[in-house]
């Protein structure tokens, strides 16, 4: 009997700690967020471990691909810590496509995140490029303006998955090799680039959220709801289309002012006056 009581409660104790490991996974208390990124990369720059404990290596494509540029050093980075800035303002840029190669050797769920800042450019459609993975375009007409505006940064996260030698992201399919083939795509504004990235195992919600911008917030509530328009009246968008976004102030129009139309009967008026009033005199 006593034996039986024993097995019971080891058993208790089993199921109760595997409930506690599973509850401490799901509140983030499993493999930190370090251990689950297989690859990461400072483009551009030198090594660094962010605030995060993750660990990006120094840019494997340094004197081989493209330009690493270090621009953005002077500035400081809108929505990202202190310690993390250089991850924004150090970037890889090239002439055309470009990319990097990560090996995967399991299956799983898995998160792409690049992280990136508009340093140079001071308006919209300056720099604009989309990013595939492994052939499937995942981030289309990228304008980093456009989204966040100049030196403050943006992260783009792409969920994917890999299963029995398939690769699935947004919803298509394709065989997988054992590579991940991350590139920049060369379009007709600019050149691509990137900050940096890395590659880390679980979902989107396990992404470290950046710091907030009222100023985005207001504007990102705003794309969510779809809608543009006046203060007369407000018309839906398509779902595959964006608001367009004034890169300044609109050009004031250069007749509102012009009196000219009321000049005309008068000057007419004296033109005619002038004459009779000579006439009248000889007379």
């Amino acid at each position: 009997m006593q034996r039986l009581t024993a097995q019971l409660f080891a058993g208790l104790v089993a199921a109760v700690l595997s409930v506690l490991v599973v509850q401490c996974w799901a509140d983030g208390g499993g493999p930190n967020l370090a251990e689950r990124v297989i690859w990461a990369v400072n483009a551009g720059g030198e090594s660094h471990v962010d605030v995060h404990g993750i660990h990006f290596k120094k840019d494997p494509l340094e004197g081989k691909v493209g330009k690493a540029s270090d621009y953005g050093i002077r500035l400081p980075i809108l929505r990202s810590s202190p310690e993390d800035q250089v991850l924004y303002q150090t970037e890889r840029y090239n002439e055309d496509t470009f990319g990097y190669d990560i090996p995967i050797r399991d299956e799983g769920d898995y998160i792409l995140v690049m992280k990136y800042a508009e340093v140079y450019f001071a308006q919209s459609q300056q720099k604009v490029f989309d990013v595939r993975l492994n052939g499937h375009v995942v981030v289309k007409d990228l304008d980093i303006f456009e989204r966040v505006g100049h030196s403050t940064a943006h992260d783009e996260i792409v969920p994917f998955s890999i299963r029995r030698g398939k690769l699935s992201v947004q919803g298509e399919v394709s065989t997988f090799n054992g590579k991940l083939t991350v590139e920049f795509v060369k379009g007709y504004y600019d050149n691509p680039k990137v900050c940096a990235l890395y590659v880390m195992k679980g979902t989107p919600e396990d992404v470290p959220k950046l710091q907030p911008h009222p100023g985005l917030e207001k504007h990102e509530e705003e794309d969510d709801d779809g809608e543009v328009g006046d203060d007369v009246s407000k018309k839906k968008l398509p779902p595959d289309s964006k608001p367009r976004v004034q890169s300044g102030p609109r050009t004031p129009n250069p007749y509102a002012a012009d009196n000219s139309s009321l000049m005309f009967p008068i000057l007419v008026a004296f033109g005619v006056f002038i004459p009779t009033l000579f006439c009248l005199c000889r007379l």
